[in-house]
């Protein structure tokens, strides 16, 4: 058989297999009733996985079957003794047999691989990620790997929306926005912080916000939120009684200076965390080292750290997610600024090396963690210098909370209105805003990565450092066209078109006489121009081009153009009835979008 005959079957056969393109766009209303379908699954699953966690970890540590578990308070010391250093370990080698038996991208803390989905993979995030990364991160946190709930729940969430997008046949900005909407109601459902998951999803995941956007995730949210309450109470993530926190005065002066200093300290701190954790990553995986071997170093250096903390203070502190610690620091409960310092570097080695080492989970619980005992020492040592200021180690926990999160995610309105959820305490939003603007700007000046993006750039899979609305879109096209074109009738001779315009710079519109029939861009023809003299501008010219109105702006150009694949669009000034070639007053292509692009973010 000849080659040929062989080819062409296995083209036709590639091209079978090929992925047909999503072609189905639905209305807003339609879009939000899928919302409100992927807010109640994401908010069943926030359930389905708590209590997955609470039976793994009562089995782990105490041998029991019993599905309650309060995260927010102390559990006894588990019967195995020394022995507990060993189910980390034992944990965290079925969790790596999970993850490389069916989902890669399960391994790590989650939210890059969404992020890398959103912008290199169209949006699809695998349904059997959903699965593993429950069971992996139950697994991982119901065994005492130091990493937090939030991060499953968002892949879990995410890939949910991504799959029923999928299975709609959804384009890729909604398939994008129900996986987005997914993300957020799942932290939202964790926290029991709605307007905190509806800000997640704007400022980490989406690449835009408008109303066909925000709205589904705002719904998702919302309704993911009621399931979760539903179930499982209103109460939030910690526990601080409203108006709990001591109020002296409408402003602190010595509060808000400490607050400041406070932005700076965890500034340094989120920039520690995003290098080490990178730094963790990279060790482990160039180690050479068979990953249960790599799991086995990690996991046992983890279990024996929590059997430190436990035989000098009486609780293991680092295992799992950490809450009762984080709620006993804002109880007043940890007062030693010592052992608030040991538990921050704790946390952070610890989940450095959990993630490094093969675990699944989150690090937003962690830097909750690393947040509160690093702002709860900077709280004793001000109220130590400054006894009559009215500072309170449990106000500045909090704070520290917030800026830790703002500063190692880059999110900043996501951590304040979080904190703000979890404390129902208006008081400390003025101190909280102060030192998140400062810990983000310290971070950003030592590394520009966060710790959800460092990952990816590392792995040359770069995304957006700035996701911010494209402000070049709101500008009239008339700022962004080309005026440099040429009128030629269609039936002119190439040869003498060439007489009478400079190839590289002039855009030639061609018409019938009456109506625009196409346009030629001679230099972006792949041949000598020469070689066209016998044609007319009919047989080399193009007619991939849409009319635009000189008053749309370049949002409305550009969205058209896409939906009819369509590279140039043609500017006129009358936009009624059919378009005149006297109506021409300019050009937008590639380049000129390109260069729309490139003004407004080095402009």
């Amino acid at each position: 058989m000849s080659v040929e005959s062989v080819s062409v079957p296995s083209a036709a056969k590639s091209a079978t297999e090929a992925e047909a393109p999503p072609d189905r766009e639905m209305k807003l209303p339609v879009m939000l009733a899928l919302a409100l379908i992927v807010g109640i699954v994401a908010g069943l699953g926030a359930i389905v996985f708590k209590f997955l966690i609470a039976i793994i970890y009562n089995l782990a540590f105490y041998g029991v079957f019993q599905p309650h578990l309060d995260p927010n308070q102390y559990g006894p010391p588990s019967p195995w003794g020394a022995g507990i250093i060993l189910v980390p370990v034992i944990g965290g080698l079925f969790v790596v047999w999970l993850v490389r038996s069916f989902a890669p991208e399960a391994k790590g803390h989650g939210v890059p691989e969404v992020m890398y989905a959103i912008y290199h993979q169209n949006g699809n995030v695998r349904g059997i990620v959903a699965v593993v990364k429950s069971l992996a991160s139950a697994i991982s946190i119901g065994t005492g790997a130091s990493v937090g709930r939030e991060g499953p729940i968002i892949q879990i969430g995410s890939s949910f929306g991504s799959t029923f997008a999928r299975a709609l046949r959804l384009v890729r900005h909604q398939k994008i926005t129900l996986l987005s909407a997914g993300a957020g109601a799942g932290i939202a459902a964790t926290f029991n912080t709605p307007l905190g998951g509806v800000l997640f999803a704007s400022e980490v995941l989406l690449p835009e916000i408008s109303t066909r956007t925000f709205l589904p995730v705002v719904v998702a949210t919302a309704t993911s939120t009621y399931v979760y309450r539903l179930a499982m109470g209103i109460e939030s993530a910690f526990i601080v009684p409203l108006g709990g926190l001591p109020t002296q005065s409408a402003v602190n002066g010595a509060e808000l200076i400490l607050a400041a200093i406070l932005g700076v300290v965890m500034g340094v701190a989120a920039w520690l965390f995003v290098k080490m954790l990178a730094w963790s990553e990279d060790v482990f995986d160039d180690s050479g080292l068979n990953p249960y071997v790599q799991n086995v170093i990690g996991m046992t250096a983890v279990g024996v750290m929590g059997y430190l903390f436990l035989t000098w203070t009486g609780h293991y502190h680092i295992y799992s997610v950490g809450y009762s610690t984080i709620q006993d620091i804002i109880d007043g409960g940890n007062s030693s600024a010592i052992l608030l310092l040991l538990l921050f570097f704790g946390k952070l080695v610890a989940t450095c090396l959990s993630l490094g080492s093969g675990a699944s989970g989150g690090i937003f619980s962690p830097s909750l963690f690393m947040g509160a005992a690093l702002g709860g020492a900077v709280g004793v040592i001000g109220n130590q210098l400054l006894p009559d200021s009215n500072l309170t180690v449990e106000t500045f926990s909090i704070i520290g909370m917030g800026a830790m999160v703002g500063g190692a995610t880059s999110a900043a309105m996501t951590a304040i209105v979080m904190i703000f959820e979890m404390t129902r305490d208006y008081e400390i939003i003025l101190p909280l805003v102060l030192a998140v603007a400062i810990a983000i700007g310290v971070r950003r000046a030592l590394v520009t990565a966060d710790i959800y993006t460092i990952k990816l750039r590392d792995r040359g899979r770069p995304i957006p450092t700035d996701r911010t609305t494209n402000m070049y879109l709101v500008q009239p096209v008339t700022e962004v066209m080309v005026k440099n074109f040429t009128v030629l009738p269609e039936d002119m001779t190439v040869s003498e078109a060439l007489k009478r315009i400079d190839i590289d710079t002039t855009r030639v519109i061609i018409t019938d006489g009456n109506r625009i029939t196409g346009y030629v861009r001679f230099g972006t023809i792949p041949y000598q121009a020469d070689r066209f003299t016998r044609q007319t501008l009919r047989d080399i010219g193009s007619t991939e081009f849409i009319i635009a109105s000189a008053g749309n702006n370049l949002n409305t150009v550009v969205t058209r153009m896409s939906r009819r694949s369509r590279s140039t669009a043609i500017v006129v000034d009358n936009p009624r009835g059919v378009p005149r070639p006297e109506d021409i007053v300019g050009v937008i292509g590639r380049e000129e979008i390109a260069n729309a692009v490139v003004q407004n973010h080095y402009g």
